[in-house]
């Protein structure tokens, strides 16, 4: 005998998926939708604002980086009938890609957080990326908050295609929500004056990197935009860490050695503020840069990863290693900048990598893994974590 199943044949599984979370979302009464997009930042956003939100209802917010066509009906699948709030992460790799995301979990506020070069491949221009990461707030509802980056130009032209109330975020002076006296202490962590319609109040931020600045506004305006006292979300935001993996997460190892992954993926601005992140965090210790190719940048690339070399020599940073063909430029950028020839390794793989930064890591070193996530350096990292505390990761005395 076979056992029958109930079965749905569709023509289309991909658009049933979506119909049928559509149909999750709509059975939910009283649910609020956050949707985030942005070139950078979006899941360490998801991930703060969904700690915040969880603190005061039941939260659905991705695992990961599920944000494209599958990942977001993943997300909303996981939604309960007594859901208050969801948090919808909206990436794409064409025009129309979120506007069809938009429809699945439509937003009440929607974040964009920046547009930068990543995907400028599949794109073929900055512009074009911003017209896709517009779809977001073209597709609030006329009570709905459009939360935007201030000192983005083109995120801040994005309040003409909304019929959303409008928020700017940012260090800008016409910021609604604004970060001033900003200041990172040598862990990495930043704290800022938060001015804004709510009231006043000194930020301090769990996670990692100046730039949770723009991020950590976003999140405190979309949560206050949709009714949260203020003092109790920026209590909030202090207490939440990192969730993802692989995005600024920090291991502290044998002999006082600090091991930062952010390695899950890489364009030319997130490998920016991972290196000032370095820098900061290296200010009174010796600082190592692992870095990988920066992939689907097109004709861009190039160009894109000697600046990376050149701002590593410009922070400072005492030491690169630089894995990978395509990731060859970052080493001609920093030698041109003025590092010595000493301090630029390069290797061609994930192995070599490995043992160089065996024989190099001293005592008390600062260590950042970053690339795009094929780059593979992110395993790199995980590898050396699994590693400090036996014989094949012996931190040894150097000269600097």
């Amino acid at each position: 005998a076979v056992d029958i199943l109930p079965t749905v044949v569709v023509e289309n599984s991909e658009l049933a998926f979506a119909k049928l979370a559509r149909g999750v979302v709509d059975a939910i009464a009283d649910l609020e939708i956050v949707g985030i997009t942005g070139s950078s930042g979006k899941t360490s956003t998801k991930d703060l604002l969904g700690a915040v939100l969880a603190r005061f209802g039941p939260t659905v917010a991705p695992h990961g980086s599920l944000n494209s066509e599958v990942g977001v009906p993943l997300t909303v699948c996981r939604l309960g009938s007594n859901s208050r709030y969801l948090v919808a992460e909206m990436g794409a790799s064409g025009v129309g890609h979120i506007e069809y995301l938009t429809k699945i979990a439509p937003p009440k506020v929607g974040i964009v957080l920046n547009v930068g070069k990543a995907h400028m491949g599949e794109f073929g221009s900055v512009d074009a990326i911003a017209q896709t990461k517009g779809e977001l707030v073209e597709a609030l509802p006329e009570d709905g908050f459009a939360v935007l980056n201030v000192d983005d130009e083109r995120v801040r032209a994005m309040a003409s295609r909304t019929k959303a109330t409008v928020v700017l975020v940012g260090l800008g002076e016409d910021a609604d929500y604004r970060a001033t006296n900003v200041e990172v202490d040598t862990s990495g962590r930043a704290s800022y004056d938060l001015t804004c319609p709510a009231g006043t109040a000194r930020v301090r931020l769990a996670v990692f990197g100046e730039h949770q600045v723009g991020n950590s506004l976003s999140v405190i305006a979309a949560a206050t935009s949709l009714g949260l006292a203020l003092g109790d979300v920026v209590e909030a935001v202090a207490g939440s860490g990192a969730a993802s993996r692989w995005r600024m997460e920090v291991s502290e190892v044998g002999g006082g050695v600090t091991l930062v992954n952010d390695a899950y993926n890489a364009n030319p601005d997130s490998m920016r503020a991972a290196l000032r992140a370095l820098a900061h965090m290296g200010t009174s210790r010796r600082s190592i840069a692992a870095l990988g190719e920066m992939r689907e940048l097109g004709e861009a690339s190039h160009d894109e990863h000697t600046a990376v070399g050149q701002l590593a020599a410009e922070l400072g940073i005492d030491r690169l290693v630089v894995v990978g063909a395509g990731a060859q430029a970052i080493a001609q950028g920093a030698r041109t900048a003025g590092m010595t020839a000493d301090a630029v390794t390069t290797v061609d793989d994930i192995d070599a990598a490995h043992d160089v930064l065996v024989e190099q890591i001293a005592p008390g070193d600062v260590v950042l893994f970053k690339s795009s996530r094929d780059s593979g350096l992110r395993m790199l990292g995980d590898r050396l974590v699994e590693e400090s505390g036996t014989p094949a990761f012996p931190v040894t005395e150097v000269t600097p």
